[in-house]
């Protein structure tokens, strides 16, 4: 990245495969607190513990002991919470017959 680009700042291309694997590898051994998603306009926990894991070209949530969704990376669309302590992930779930899913992750978090 170049001197006038940090200055100024330059916007990344979200929906390119580039950036999609850069976020997966990043979020890749994350440990969760809890999972949530939105159902009939209620925000349900639908899971508590376990990580986020990049397999190969699947991303993949496990949480109370069973995968909870799954993703092809270039699918995925993740975005930090403006709390910083977990992200929105988006896309079609290959284990619910490709529905396109919406889940909130929350970290747990540690002192550092």
């Amino acid at each position: 990245m170049s001197f006038l680009s940090r200055i100024f700042g330059r916007k990344d291309d979200t929906s390119s495969y580039a950036f999609r694997k850069n976020k997966a590898k990043m979020l890749h051994g994350q440990v969760i607190k809890y999972v949530t998603e939105n159902r009939d306009g209620n925000d349900d926990v639908v899971g508590r513990g376990g990580s986020l894991c990049l397999h190969g070209e699947e991303f993949i949530v496990d949480s109370s002991g069973d995968r909870l969704f799954a993703c092809e990376v270039k699918d995925l669309e993740a975005a930090d919470l403006m709390s910083g302590d977990g992200v929105v992930i988006k896309g079609p779930d290959l284990l619910h017959g490709g529905t396109v899913r919406t889940i909130v992750v929350h970290f747990v978090y540690y002192r550092k």
